[in-house]
């Protein structure tokens, strides 16, 4: 398996737009003129703050990280290192001589055993393997030019992403989805594991409690949400989940096109709603959802009463009329997507289609005709049609 594989789409394409960014290549420069002249003293801080873990005081974790490197391809030298800590976190820091160096807190390091450590160190390595260190994401959110609202929700999206190929990095290291399932719960509870029994269906039961939370629409994620860089854990389980029913550890699994759709159908629960925004964006958004709302329900030739109602949870009570002119809307539809398209994100235009799928779904099954004219619109917005069907079916669970 080619490492690269692994590594989520939506990760790499963020990634190429951020380093485009100008304050991220006015960072990088600053940095690269420091390295320039000589060594950042990483090293030195690791021996001065914490233990270097050799062959021969931790034999075990070595042949964990070499069966690692050799499953991901990874060629630089490696140093482990541990820290006093009660809570459990590691960390692969940047790399410096020609070296690369991963942290583990001594409480992880005590209560990770089997695949749950290979999980964690395929997940670290894979953040090296992936160039995240490339985007010098503590510098931007922390530094003292803070930046722009909108590069700060850039910034953060783009890191919940890298975590998710981080992750399948780590998976496929550990080859073992319960014991990853089971380190990502010990990391979220921080329980050892000895007084409570994991279950991996409870847990991930988790996600679907959010969206019955989330299913009024118009509150969206809260805004302390938003810039988190890693996805909840419950969602990080329920991503590795599809990851193991994909073609990339199964080989009779789903396509990739179909695992990045339900991914991305995960990760929108942590982004921003833009029906309440002020933006020209949010307002664009707002009326192409209103229009395509309509051709949507209407796709059939009669719009129920179902249908009604949750189309005015969305734009309130009594936006819905009889008196709409319903070929003036339908053909409104090119001109709102053209500039929905132009002022907003992908992240952001997979909510409006998330949604409209929402409405589709008011009579608990959309037909053929309502999910054609969502996949058209999908289609023009240049979101992926499997996104379509991902959204249709990720709260069936629910119904």
């Amino acid at each position: 398996m080619n490492a690269d594989k692994l590594r989520s789409r939506q990760d790499l394409e963020i990634a190429r737009q951020l380093m485009d960014v100008s304050e991220v290549k006015r960072i990088n420069e600053a940095i690269e003129k420091r390295e320039e002249k000589g060594p950042m003293g990483t090293r030195r801080r690791l021996l001065a703050t914490s233990v270097r873990l050799s062959r021969n005081m931790a034999p075990w974790l070595h042949e964990m990280a070499d069966g690692c490197i050799a499953a991901l391809g990874v060629k630089i030298p490696l140093e482990l290192y541990v820290y006093a800590s009660p809570s459990y976190n590691a960390a692969c820091v940047k790399p410096e001589d020609g070296r690369l160096f991963i942290m583990f807190s001594s409480s992880l390091l005590e209560a990770f055993e089997g695949s749950e450590l290979r999980f964690v160190l395929g997940h670290e390595l894979g953040h090296y393997l992936y160039g995240h260190h490339d985007i010098p994401i503590g510098y931007l959110l922390n530094g003292q030019a803070r930046p722009s609202p909108k590069l700060a929700l850039q910034l953060t999206t783009w890191s919940r992403y890298a975590e998710i190929s981080a992750d399948r990095a780590g998976a496929h290291c550990a080859d073992d989805p319960i014991g990853v399932a089971r380190a990502l719960f010990k990391l979220a509870s921080g329980l050892s594991g000895k007084l409570v029994q994991f279950n991996m269906e409870e847990f991930m039961q988790q996600v679907d409690e959010m969206q019955l939370e989330d299913a009024a629409p118009g509150q969206g994620a809260p805004t302390e949400d938003w810039f988190m860089t890693h996805p909840f854990s419950p969602l990080r389980v329920r991503a590795l989940k599809l990851y193991d029913s994909s073609i990339l550890a199964n080989k009779d699994g789903c396509s990739i096109d179909e695992l990045e759709a339900g991914v991305q159908v995960l990760m929108t629960m942590m982004e921003p709603s833009y029906l309440e925004g002020r933006t020209d964006a949010s307002e664009n958004m707002r009326r192409l959802l209103f229009a395509g709302a309509i051709s949507v329900a209407n796709a059939n030739g009669k719009i129920s009463d179902k249908e009604v109602a949750v189309f005015e949870k969305f734009f309130g009570e009594r936006t819905f009329s009889e008196d709409l002119n319903l070929e003036k809307l339908a053909s409104d539809l090119p001109e709102r997507i053209e500039q929905t398209k132009a002022l907003t994100t992908i992240a952001q235009r997979m909510q409006l289609i998330r949604d409209l799928c929402t409405i589709a779904k008011a009579d608990k099954k959309a037909g053929a005709g309502e999910i054609k004219v969502i996949k058209s619109i999908a289609r023009e917005l240049e979101v992926a049609e499997h996104f379509v069907s991902q959204s249709m079916t990720i709260g069936e669970v629910l119904d």
